[in-house]
Formats: C-alpha cells, structure tokens, sequence
C-alpha cells in the first residue's frame, strides 16, 4: 500500500477525502478498477488493470466507463473544495498510461448543482430490486437528460413500445450468449456472494432478487447460492423507464467521456429521488451491441444501459482502502 500524500496543493486529509468520493463510483461486479498517482501540481486516473473481467468485459470498455465515472466523482469533491478542475484527457508522455489528469484550473465557487450532486455521490447505489409501479416523470427525465449533454453525451429515452420490445429482445440475445459462456459465468460467481475478499464485488446484500421465469427483461443473477425472498409469480415493473446513454463518436476518449456522462446522470437521478440499476449485457457483447446501434438510427455509439425509478433504499456496497488505490510515486514530476 501507498501512503496518501498532499497534491495541488492540498493537504493529505482532503487528499484522502478527494480519492474517497472519487472512489464511490459504479464499476462493472464492483469491482474498482482504478487507481490514482498523487504528484505536487496533479492527480493522474490510471486503470487497475488487475481489476479487469477478460471475459465480461473483454474490450475494457466498461473498465474506462467506471474510470470515467470515478474521475467525475473526482471532479465534483475537488469542486467542493473550491478548486476548479483542469481535465485531461489521454495525456500520453505528459503522463504515461494516465487515462487521465487532473490539475488546478483556478478557484471555483461551489453552485447548488455541484453541492447536490456531491451530496448525492455518498447516497447513490445500483438498486437491483424491483422499482415501484410509479411512472418516472416528465421534468425528471428533462433533468436526466441534459445531465447527459452537460457531458457532451446524448441520454436516449426508450420512449415507445416497439423501441422496448426491440431493446428487451437485444438485452435477451446478449444475456443468453453470456449464460452459454463459462467464462463469464465464472466471473460472475468470483465477484459476487460471499466473497472472502471484503472490499470488492458485490455481497448479498446487494444483490437483489434471483431472477424468475415470468421476468419479460432479462436480468443477471448476482445472488448465486444466496436465498432472497420475492414475491411469487411477480415481475419486476411491467413497463420500466429505460434509457441508452450513448456517446457522439467511438473509442477510449469517447468511453472516459460517456463514464463521467454516465455518473452525472446516475448522481443527478439520486438526487431526484430515482433508484437506477444496469442492463449491461447488451454493451457486453460486440455484434449485439452493433446491432443496438443501428436500433438507434447508426449514428450513436451505446455505451450502457439503465433502468430507473422509485425504489426501496439498499445498503452500500464495499470499497477498497484508499492506500489501496495509490500507485507508488514517481521519482520525477513533470515540468521539472
């Protein structure tokens, strides 16, 4: 473990408190793939590559997801600090094998959105139950919407029956493909239950119920050999708002930008009083994924998948150690 030095000019406390929220963001299994290289003048987001499922997520796409998701937690606590964040994306020699940095832009004076949603990022979870049978609202959706576009993201609203049927019919293929994989099942059980490993995956608590026959949607079981009670012969809800967060153009850039997208939609339903949860098959898999972008008029790149309501709270699930995430300092800073 690294030890938790001062950086732009903070002292270690707020350091550790930077890389604590920064830390709270969603990651496929949870399982936390990044990690963070501490210097005087900047904060650099390196991918965990240990932390990568090769067979779930076999392009890390989800991987730079949950990294950008994490840096825009990063950017907010930094916010709340009053500090103005510069982001870089893909530095390259400035930062070899960042996929991100993050300096001192000048002072920022804390708004009502950054305060909310910085307070949102301590209450937000992946809530796996069923949502209650209320529908989302109109000036709820608006919201979640241009959260999406103030990251330079479109958030596509599955507005009609046939856009579902469509999507639930994609989720299915996708779903059944990764059932048939070993390899993926594998994963699934290693991250999931009772874990020996405290600070990872996702424990029962969190799972949500084992999904059942009548389920239209399908759903991931994150509950193997862990009994949760449901309601007999229930679904889950029988129309659920769904939305495909896309990004405008292809590639690692585009997938560090759709994460923080993604985070800010997440922490702005949080916000709002809405529950959200992921139906990530569908990006999981290439040639359905392909086919979901060319559902949406082939000029959208999906990145993932949500379904979002009013649900029941949910316990948190655990994180790693904050001298976990630190990488061992760099004998030289740059500009020196």
């Amino acid at each position: 473990m690294s030890p938790v030095v001062p950086a732009l000019g903070l002292a270690e406390g707020d350091v550790r408190g930077v890389l604590e929220v920064a830390a709270l963001a969603p990651s496929i299994h949870n399982s936390q793939p990044w990690r963070f290289a501490l210097h005087a003048d900047r904060i650099e987001l390196h991918c965990d590559p240990t932390k990568q499922l090769h067979a779930t997520d076999p392009e890390s796409r989800e991987l730079r997801l949950s990294c950008g998701a994490a840096l825009l937690n990063m950017r907010l606590a930094l916010q709340g600090l009053g500090i103005r964040p510069l982001v870089t994306l893909l530095p390259g020699r400035e930062a070899e094998g960042a996929l991100a940095v993050v300096r001192r832009g000048g002072r920022f004076t804390p708004t009502e959105q950054s305060r909310s949603l910085l307070k949102a990022v301590r209450s937000r979870r992946t809530n796996r139950h069923p949502f209650v049978d209320s529908e989302v609202p109109a000036t709820h959706r608006q919201h979640l919407v241009r959260a999406a576009e103030q990251e330079r993201a479109w958030l596509h609203v599955m507005a009609t029956r046939e856009e579902k049927v469509r999507l639930r019919e994609l989720i299915g293929r996708a779903h059944q493909e990764q059932l048939a994989d070993p390899r993926v099942q594998a994963e699934l059980v290693g991250w999931t239950g009772n874990r020996a490993d405290p600070g990872h995956g996702v424990p029962p608590g969190s799972a949500g119920p084992t999904p059942a026959p009548q389920d239209e949607w399908a759903l991931r079981d994150f509950s193997p050999g862990t009994v949760i009670d449901r309601p007999s012969g229930k679904d889950y809800e029988p129309d659920p708002f769904v939305v495909v967060l896309c990004s405008f153009y292809d590639g690692t850039a585009a997938e560090l930008q759709a994460g923080q997208a993604l985070q800010r939609v997440l922490l702005t339903a949080t916000a709002l009083g809405l529950s959200a949860s992921f139906l990530s098959q569908v990006v999981e898999v290439r040639r359905v994924r392909e086919d979901l972008r060319r559902s949406l008029g082939g000029s959208l790149f999906p990145q993932t998948v949500l379904r979002l309501g009013f649900g029941s709270p949910v316990p948190a699930t655990p994180r790693r150690p904050v001298e976990e995430l630190v990488l061992e300092p760099c004998t030289t800073e740059s500009g020196s």
